[in-house]
């Protein structure tokens, strides 16, 4: 199978990145090392490539009103500007894919889907779309091919994403550093829109840019000069994981998938059930009044031993029969320990409920604890 490439490959090939097969996509999993990569953008602040995430323009005058009724979130509640983290579900309640999507005008909206999910998403859009009774005033166009994307993040990134891009937001900021949590704004960039969000994945304050393919080059080296002086460091995959998981955010296809629901993944805050009928809604809302069977849990090892990964099982202690397994695993960075977070049997999500890790044919002790494990430090 060919490898799809981002139109940064060949930077991250000069920069000395290890290549990997990231869900169909040729991408650097680290440049120096995932250790060291990580506590930059810990302590300083660290550029990610993430040109496979898809992207799809919602607009029209029924988009609002399309957006709300696939959608978890409220997207009224969204003012031209805003970014909002959301989920879209099937009929049984089972997550599609977790996204953000930017209101960017009066009747427009830009979603950002997730790499492994972009087929499967502009499908189950279209179809939705097709049954949808104003769907002549709604416009659906997948453009993930015509834009990549970088992350910059940490907490030195604010210090100078002003510098990055010239002039004023076209929406109606001054600089990009200027931007507040969740919001985002367009720059004109040799005669092309970027859109810069503030949002993240890492647990870290950051900035997003998204950009046509024929100037995200450039964004990236600006970047780079930029956040020389602060101490950046270009950042691949293995590094943006285990910051995730330090911050407890959920990956697709480990912590979602169409089997498990916003509510058992611990993500009933993006869940709007008030808001009105919405696909999946009968199944989230019964889930938010009985609370689930299972849930999604963080854990710690509590004492010497390897790390977790994902598909361990998991046991009560002496027990024969395993309570659940591994959802994401690792060793964290900022903490020296194992961590994880796994799918559980609701009547055992307790902090410091007591668990063993299986790990090839051994046992080692680790216990339920409130997640996150990392939260950044006020400013």
């Amino acid at each position: 199978m060919t490898l799809k490439r981002s139109p940064l490959h060949e930077t991250h090939c000069r920069l000395g990145g290890q290549m990997i097969d990231f869900g169909g996509w040729e991408l650097p999993v680290k440049y120096t090392g995932i250790v060291e990569e990580h506590l930059t953008v810990r302590r300083a602040a660290g550029l990610f490539d993430i040109s496979h995430m898809g992207e799809v323009w919602v607009s029209g005058a029924a988009a609002a009103a399309f957006l709300n009724g696939i959608l978890t979130n409220d997207i009224t509640r969204l003012e031209v500007g805003m970014a909002q983290y959301t989920l879209m579900c099937n009929p049984q309640g089972g997550t599609m894919d977790d996204l953000y999507v930017y209101r960017i005008g009066a009747e427009t909206y830009f979603m950002i889907i997730n790499a492994s999910r972009i087929e499967a998403d502009v499908d189950w859009l279209q179809t939705q779309l097709a049954a949808f009774a104003d769907h002549r005033q709604v416009v659906l166009k997948n453009v993930s091919a015509q834009y990549g994307a970088v992350a910059l993040q940490g907490p030195e990134a604010a210090g100078f994403a002003g510098a990055i891009l010239p002039g004023s937001g076209l929406i109606g900021i001054d600089r990009a550093s200027s931007l507040k949590k969740n919001r985002v704004d367009a720059f004109s960039l040799e005669g092309h829109e970027v859109f810069v969000a503030r949002t993240g994945y890492t647990g870290e304050d950051g900035f997003e840019f998204v950009a046509p393919v024929a100037i995200i080059g450039e964004i990236w080296q600006r970047i780079l000069r930029a956040g020389e002086a602060a101490g950046i460091k270009a950042c691949g995959l293995g590094a943006r994981d285990t910051l995730r998981l330090e911050a407890c955010y959920p990956l697709y296809g480990h912590e979602l998938d169409e089997q498990t629901t916003p509510i058992e993944a611990g993500l009933g805050m993006f869940v709007k059930c008030e808001k009105g009928d919405f696909i999946g809604a009968p199944v989230l809302a019964a889930q938010k009044a009985d609370k689930p069977q299972r849930k999604s849990v963080a854990f710690k090892m509590t004492g010497k031993a390897p790390p977790p990964r994902a598909s361990y099982e998991l046991f009560l202690p002496g027990a024969t029969e395993p309570l659940g397994t591994v959802t994401s695993g690792t060793q964290s960075p900022s903490l020296n320990s194992g961590i994880g977070l796994a799918l559980l049997p609701a009547a055992y999500t307790e902090a410091e409920q007591p668990l063993e890790v299986a790990v090839r044919s051994s046992r080692f002790p680790a216990a339920v604890v409130r997640k996150p494990f990392y939260q950044r430090p006020p400013s």
